[in-house]
């Protein structure tokens, strides 16, 4: 009896691991990016703002790497500088495509097996802008190769995510004035 209790437990334990996968995507109105070039898209962003929530609170000097990794995975390297605590914090995690390698649908993973929505919504071509869509309209992130982006690149994806649904008057706009 135990043993099959145990079982039954795993499986349950299995597929709401495969909800919350599935789960993982992007708010209802927006789509990602075609023609994505994942190499294009490595190396350093500077956060220019941001929907706040727990991870991220009281971060300033936010930036976030990307590398390829030996598995087909991308490494995600984020770093910010804590207001309050007045010290530098990190934290590494992984993202893996959620289809084709030529869509900006990601899905990324900070803690263990469980993954969220990280998608590409807007770039430029030369890729030095990029708004990024959470799986919900909790999150949201306006990245530059600088620590500034143009008023016009600026607005243009302010747009696109209110014509999406998100309510762009709480966006934390990033300090940068710091270096690690």
């Amino acid at each position: 009896m135990k043993r099959n209790k145990r079982t039954v437990g795993f499986a349950v334990f299995c597929i709401s691991l495969l909800f919350l996968s599935a789960c993982a995507s992007m708010p209802k109105n927006a789509t990602a990016v075609t023609d994505f070039n994942v190499e294009k898209y490595l190396g350093q962003w500077y956060e220019i703002a941001r929907k706040d929530f727990k991870f991220e609170k009281d971060l300033n000097n936010v930036t976030a790497n990307y590398s390829l990794r030996d598995d087909d995975k991308v490494k995600v390297l984020n770093k910010g500088y804590h207001t309050i605590d007045k010290e530098w914090k990190e934290s590494e995690g992984k993202a893996k495509f959620r289809g084709e390698k030529n869509v900006g649908e990601l899905a990324v993973s900070f803690f263990g097996p469980f993954y969220s929505g990280y998608n590409v919504i807007a770039i430029d071509n030369e890729y030095k802008y990029a708004l990024v869509a959470g799986k919900n309209l909790d999150y949201l992130w306006l990245l530059s190769r600088e620590t500034t982006m143009p008023e016009k690149v600026k607005n243009e994806f302010l747009e696109k995510a209110k014509s999406i649904g998100y309510d762009v008057s709480d966006l934390v706009w990033v300090k940068h004035d710091k270096n690690n």
